[in-house]
């Protein structure tokens, strides 16, 4: 089966971005205050991240379906998301079979904080650069979604082998760039991105770690 997927990219490309104004506001001020992951990040000027993270209704809806039949997610599958933010996508699949165990957890207390209160239970804060507090094979499918690049490659060697130990199968969707272009766009834009791998080399990266799930990149076109 091909490990290369394209779930989130249809997204990741209908929404607009302006590199260069990004680079005029304070970058470096601005990564220091991304990299809080508080409100300002999530909920606060566009300049320090999302400016404004919502639920959209079914937003993550074709995401979500695409999760469940790639990998046959049923009744009493579970499912984990390492740096799930404010667990949108996991509340969609919860939407689709509420007997799916759904759990995630995140760096940002905020974010955990602000998820949908239907699924807030199965949430948590926890820094993903530790061991997972998991057995082995516990989980049928650990994903994660915008989430080790932001990562430095010492910590992302432990968090990449943590979600092949935990999870049946996985599924990890990072940022990276395929020519010049594409790294100056993603260098603009990226507040706390610690490591810009081209293509390539993420999969070189995984192979080394003994990463076997799949996988899928966004580009800054």
């Amino acid at each position: 089966m091909e490990k290369l997927k394209n779930f989130v990219t249809p997204l990741h490309l209908s929404s607009k971005r302006n590199y260069l104004e990004r680079m005029n506001n304070n970058k470096v001020d601005c990564m220091n205050v991304a990299k809080k992951y508080d409100q300002d990040y999530w909920d606060g000027d566009r300049k320090y991240g999302y400016g404004g993270y919502k639920y959209i209704e079914d937003w993550w809806e074709p995401v979500a379906q695409q999760l469940i039949d790639t990998y046959h997610l049923v009744s009493g599958s579970k499912i984990l998301d390492v740096g799930c933010g404010k667990g949108f996508l996991l509340y969609e699949i919860h939407k689709k079979n509420p007997e799916i165990n759904i759990q995630g957890f995140d760096i940002s207390q905020y974010a955990i904080e602000n998820s949908k209160d239907e699924i807030k239970i199965h949430l948590s804060e926890f820094d993903a650069r530790n061991l997972f507090p998991y057995q082995n094979n516990e989980f049928d499918l650990v994903i994660s979604l915008g989430t080790l690049h932001n990562f430095k490659l010492s910590d992302l060697k432990q968090t990449v082998a943590e979600i092949e130990r935990v999870g049946s199968k996985g599924y990890i969707m990072l940022e990276s760039f395929r020519n010049n272009r594409e790294l100056f766009n993603l260098q603009c834009w990226a507040l706390t991105c610690e490591t810009f791998f081209d293509t390539e080399t993420w999969i070189s990266f995984y192979e080394s770690v003994g990463y076997t799930g799949d996988y899928e990149f966004i580009y800054f076109e």
